[in-house]
């Protein structure tokens, strides 16, 4: 029986031990909030196919299936007859145009000193640039393959595909040393975390929809926020709803493609309502409710404030010769005041329920009805005021 009485106490000063944030009703503008129904998708355009350039023979992965990859990694080894004909071409064409160039320079010294006609020379010119044509044809398709022309000194027969961005490898589509044709899809690089939501929005809020409005999801109790990248021209056809997409930009663990989820639009509308923190919200007897101090707490705290005060101010003028008896009874006097303060925490707590409308809402407020502007309220930590209101009903209901 002890023992659960010192838990009781233990329970009740824990609770006054912890301090009650309190802050004020106040205006506060809000934007048109829609609660939607959406849905996780990945668009086409998140998966990136890797093609062969030329036709050849896969020699070499550098990747396996579900690895992830960063923009420009090597994903495989082609080796291509093609190619080796391409950089040959490529080597006697340079040396071509190296001599043909020569010779122009000297024929262009003959026509200085009057020996050729001009239009010799220009014939020269045209052949000469005809040739710089085909060589820089031919160095642009080597480049496309990520052939340094540069480098080449040799003929080569072997290029390397790379991932165009970063991402998880899907499906290695064809097998090692496999022949392939140019524009063969070899294998697929998925985009990390190239979700978005797809949400369906009533057909009357088509005049307040842009793009970049904001929505949001809750998943595994954190909120996250999209921005709406587009709005399709076409309605669904199964719930004739408005669909728009907006990008989720950061990592969320756990979410899956197809997935449906609550969401919560919210359109700009600057309406301005009395409201409180979302903090302060809580569930009682099946009504959302607000806790808020007291009348008579408040009065009766400012009332005992002056009483105490008024009394050590008799008490410093107050002199009397059994100044230590009168100081011990002062003592045990002011124990017991302190001891009645206590009980009276302990029969009825300082705050008390209001019930509260909601009218409207973000990410950090509620627009409430029920309070009034400036009117004080608890903003957070309702768990333990709540246990507290509770605790006093329930011993009101056994007749304490």
């Amino acid at each position: 029986m002890h023992k659960i009485l010192l838990i009781s106490l233990s329970f009740i000063i824990g609770l006054y031990a912890i301090e009650i944030p309190i802050e004020k009703v106040q205006i506060h503008e809000f934007g048109k909030s829609i609660e939607l129904n959406s849905k996780i998708v990945q668009l086409s355009s998140a998966k990136q196919s890797i093609m062969t350039l030329l036709d050849g023979q896969i020699t070499e992965y550098y990747v396996k299936e579900g690895e992830t990859v960063n923009k420009g990694q090597k994903i495989a080894l082609i080796e291509s007859i093609e190619l080796s004909k391409m950089s040959a071409e490529y080597l006697s064409l340079k040396n071509q145009y190296l001599s043909m160039n020569k010779t122009y320079e000297a024929n262009k010294q003959l026509y200085d000193k009057g020996i050729i006609s001009l239009e010799a020379l220009n014939r020269i010119n045209i052949e000469n640039n005809e040739m710089l044509a085909k060589l820089e044809t031919l160095t642009s398709q080597l480049e496309t393959l990520g052939i340094e022309t540069k480098n080449i000194s040799n003929t080569t027969s072997k290029y390397i595909l790379r991932a165009h961005n970063a991402g998880r490898i899907g499906t290695l589509l064809k097998g090692k040393h496999a022949t392939v044709s140019k524009d063969t899809e070899i294998a697929t690089v998925i985009k990390e975390q190239a979700f978005y939501l797809k949400s369906y929005i009533p057909l009357s809020y088509a005049n307040d929809l842009k793009v970049g409005q904001k929505i949001t999801i809750t998943h595994n109790n954190k909120t996250f926020a999209t921005y709406i990248d587009k709005i399709l021209p076409e309605l669904d056809e199964t719930t004739q709803r408005i669909v728009v997409l907006s990008s989720i930009n950061e990592p969320i663990d756990g979410l899956f493609i197809n997935s449906y989820i609550n969401s919560t639009l919210y359109i700009n509308t600057d309406k301005k309502y009395l409201a409180v923190k979302k903090t302060a919200l809580t569930f009682l007897n099946n009504e959302w409710v607000v806790f808020v101090p007291k009348q008579e707490v408040h009065e009766e705290k400012a009332k005992s404030s002056k009483e105490h005060n008024d009394e050590h101010d008799k008490e410093d003028k107050h002199e009397d010769k059994d100044g230590h008896k009168d100081e011990h009874n002062d003592k045990d006097e002011h124990n017991d005041e302190h001891k009645k303060e206590g009980d009276s925490h302990e029969e009825e707590p300082q705050y008390e329920a209001r019930d509260v409308k909601i009218v409207n809402q973000d990410d950090s407020y509620v627009a409430i009805e029920g309070l009034n502007i400036n009117e004080e309220y608890v903003s957070d930590k309702t768990y333990y005021v709540k246990s507290l209101v509770l605790k006093s009903s329930m011993g009101d209901g056994h007749g304490h």
